[in-house]
């Protein structure tokens, strides 16, 4: 394992009582193909996670799931007992099944079994963050929150879980969600080229929330591929340097959790997250989703 001779790039964020550093780690592709089964270098999962938090990440997130079941015992076997800055946050809502589908599981009696099926193989007594999956594998859905998110609000008060989050949700299910108990993030798809969460990003900063993007290079069209492509042609770095970059620089409140299972990408990532981009670079990549 090795460290980085500067900080990680974007500094740190507190959700609620925990910090962590804004550019975090995302463990979903340390499962097998389309997320299902054991990786096909056990031992180089391993190294990737050990190497995260060498070079000072404190935010690894995660699903049980993932495989299912094999991100979170993977991260049990490399990093456990874990280190005190360490945060690992997870997700319930969603199970697998037998054709790698992802059909909801957001009954009282589901969520009560993945969150115990994630302190078991984590490893823990108690979550730090748990978000509630909405929606499904192909977006948002609308329709309430209220039962599902009260469940977890249980689960919170008997101190199974520390701080509650929501993913995959509507502007109006965060509402929901928040005027049922506080959440600390909110995790949604969101890139240069899908921007529909630009007003609840700006309103999320002003209220001390954290947002975290999923797939920084995700739905793009072949133009917009080409504008990035272009923008990060002229700057001598790659595309998903220049979208991780961007989105550090869009707000305060965005947490980045890029995945991979090689421990040289992990690097490149991180260091090109911390590209500078000028006023003029901003405004060029701007008109990407506009």
């Amino acid at each position: 394992m090795s460290t980085l001779p500067v900080p990680l790039p974007g500094g740190t964020w507190t959700l609620g009582d925990l910090t962590v550093t804004r550019f975090g780690y995302g463990a979903m592709q340390l499962a097998g193909p389309w997320v299902m089964g054991p990786p096909a270098d056990h031992d180089g999962a391993l190294a990737v996670l050990r190497e995260a938090v060498a070079l000072g990440i404190t935010h690894i997130d995660t699903a049980d799931a993932y495989g299912p079941h094999v991100t979170n015992r993977l991260i049990r076997e490399a990093l456990h007992p874990y280190p005190d800055p360490l945060h690992i946050v997870t997700k319930v809502g969603a199970t697998r099944d037998e054709q790698g589908g992802w059909p909801p599981a957001r009954r009282p009696e589901d969520l009560r079994r993945a969150v115990d099926d994630n302190l078991e193989n984590l490893g823990l007594e108690t979550l730090d963050l748990v978000n509630l999956r909405l929606g499904d594998a192909r977006g948002t859905r609308p329709g309430s929150v209220a039962e599902a998110f009260e469940t977890l609000v249980e689960l919170q008060q008997q101190g199974l879980i520390r701080h509650l989050g929501v993913s995959n949700a509507t502007p109006e299910q965060v509402a929901e969600a928040r005027a049922i108990a506080p959440i600390v993030c909110v995790q949604n798809m969101y890139n240069l080229a899908h921007r529909q969460d630009d007003e609840l990003i700006d309103e999320l900063a002003g209220q001390g929330v954290a947002y975290v993007p999923f797939f920084p290079l995700g739905g793009f069209t072949p133009l917009q591929s080409s504008a990035l492509t272009a923008v990060a042609t002229r700057l001598g770095a790659t595309p998903m340097s220049v979208a991780l970059a961007w989105l550090l620089q869009r707000s305060p409140n965005i947490l980045l959790i890029p995945g991979t299972s090689s421990v040289a990408h992990l690097r490149e990532n991180i260091a090109g997250a911390g590209l500078p981009l000028s006023d003029e670079d901003l405004a060029e990549l701007d008109r990407i989703g506009r």
